[in-house]
C-alpha cells in the first residue's frame, strides 16, 4: 500500500491570531510525530502546488473568490468571519491547502499512489460557496471533489466527514448534486448548528449527542452509511478528516480515542477497496489538542499505509 503525504511550509505561515486554536503548531506536531516513527520513510512525500483559480471558482462564487483575492497583499490582519482572520501569508496557505487535495486526486486517479493524506491548513469544510466560515477560507475537499468530477469524468464521489463539527460548507456546495454522496458524523447541537436529518437527499447526516463515543459512531455508520454507500458505489472516496471528536479536544465534548481513528480509517479503506480500487484522499480539518491530534493523525495515516 503506497500512501502520499502532501504538505507545504506555506501552510504554517497562515496566522489567524495569537491564541487561536487553529495554529501552525498543529502541523508541526503532526509532522514531528510522523518523523519520529518508522512510518515516515515509507510515505511518498509530495509538495503541495498552488491551486489554479478556475478550480476554486468551480465551487466558490467568482464574487467571493475575488473578495478574498482583492485583500492581498495585506498590511494588517483582516477578519472575514467571526472565527476566521487572514494574515499576510493566508492566501498562499489557502492555495496550497486546496492544491494539495487536487494533487492528491491526480495521484490516486493516475495510480501513482493508492491513497493520500493532506497535512494542510487552513481547513476547508465550513467554507461555503459564497463566504468564509469557521476557520475556513476555501473548501479544500469540495474543490478536490469537483476536480475529480470534471477532470476524470467521474459520476460518483463519496465524501466522508468525521470532524466533530458538521461540514456545512461542503453540504452547501453539493446539496442535491447526485454525483456526490456526503456521509458525516458530528456532535449536535454544536457549531455551526446545521446538519439536520431532513437535509438534501445526497447528505447522510448523523448527528450524535455530547458524550458520544465509539459505540454511537459505529451505530450511526451501520444504521445510515452502509446502505447509502452500497447503493451509491463510489468511484473515489474523499475524507474531511477532523480529529476534534477526540475525548481530549477542548472545542467539543465527544469521546473518541486515538484507537478509534484507526478503526474508522480501516473502515474507509475497506469502502475504497471494495468500490474504487482503493482510491482515497484524506485532508486535515479540525483537531486542537496537540498531543491527541498528533497521535490520532498517526493512527489515521498508519491505517492508510497498512
Amino acid at each position: 500500500m503506497t500512501t502520499a503525504y502532501i504538505s507545504h511550509t506555506d501552510c504554517t505561515l497562515h496566522n489567524p491570531g495569537v491564541g487561536h486554536p487553529e495554529s501552525a503548531a498543529r502541523l508541526k506536531a503532526i509532522q514531528a510525530r510522523l518523523e519520529a516513527s518508522d512510518l515516515w520513510p515509507k510515505l511518498v512525500h509530495c509538495t503541495a502546488p498552488e491551486v489554479a483559480w478556475p478550480l476554486v471558482t468551480a465551487v466558490h462564487s467568482a464574487a467571493y473568490v475575488e473578495s478574498i483575492r482583492s485583500l492581498f497583499p495585506l498590511r494588517y490582519p483582516v477578519e472575514v468571519d467571526g472565527d476566521t482572520t487572514l494574515s499576510e501569508m493566508s492566501l498562499d496557505a489557502a492555495r496550497r491547502a486546496a492544491g494539495a487535495c487536487v494533487h492528491a486526486v491526480d495521484l490516486v486517479m493516475s495510480h501513482a499512489v493508492n491513497n493520500a493524506f493532506c497535512a494542510v491548513r487552513p481547513p476547508g469544510h465550513h467554507a461555503c460557496r459564497d463566504h468564509a466560515m469557521g476557520f475556513c477560507v476555501f473548501n479544500n475537499i469540495a474543490i478536490a471533489a469537483r476536480h475529480a468530477l470534471d477532470a476524470y469524468r467521474l459520476e460518483r464521489v463519496l465524501i466522508v466527514d468525521f470532524d466533530v463539527h458538521h461540514g456545512n460548507g461542503t453540504e452547501d456546495i453539493f446539496a442535491d448534486d447526485p454525483r456526490v454522496l456526503m456521509c458525516g458524523t458530528f456532535q449536535s447541537p454544536l457549531y455551526p448548528y446545521s446538519g439536520g436529518l431532513q437535509g438534501p437527499a445526497n447528505m447522510v447526516n448523523c448527528p450524535v449527542p455530547a458524550g458520544a463515543g465509539r459505540e454511537e459512531v459505529k451505530a450511526a455508520i451501520q444504521a445510515h452509511w452502509l446502505a447509502a454507500i452500497d447503493a451509491f458505489k463510489p468511484q473515489l472516496v474523499l475524507v474531511s478528516a477532523g480529529f476534534d471528536a477526540h475525548e481530549a479536544d477542548p472545542l467539543a465534548n465527544m469521546r473518541l480515542t486515538t484507537e478509534d481513528y484507526g478503526w474508522l480509517t480501516h473502515f474507509l479503506r475497506r469502502v475504497a477497496d471494495e468500490y474504487c480500487e482503493g482510491r482515497l484522499v484524506s485532508s486535515l480539518e479540525g483537531g486542537y489538542e496537540l498531543g491527541a491530534l498528533a497521535e490520532s493523525v498517526y493512527a489515521h495515516v498508519a491505517s492508510l499505509a497498512d
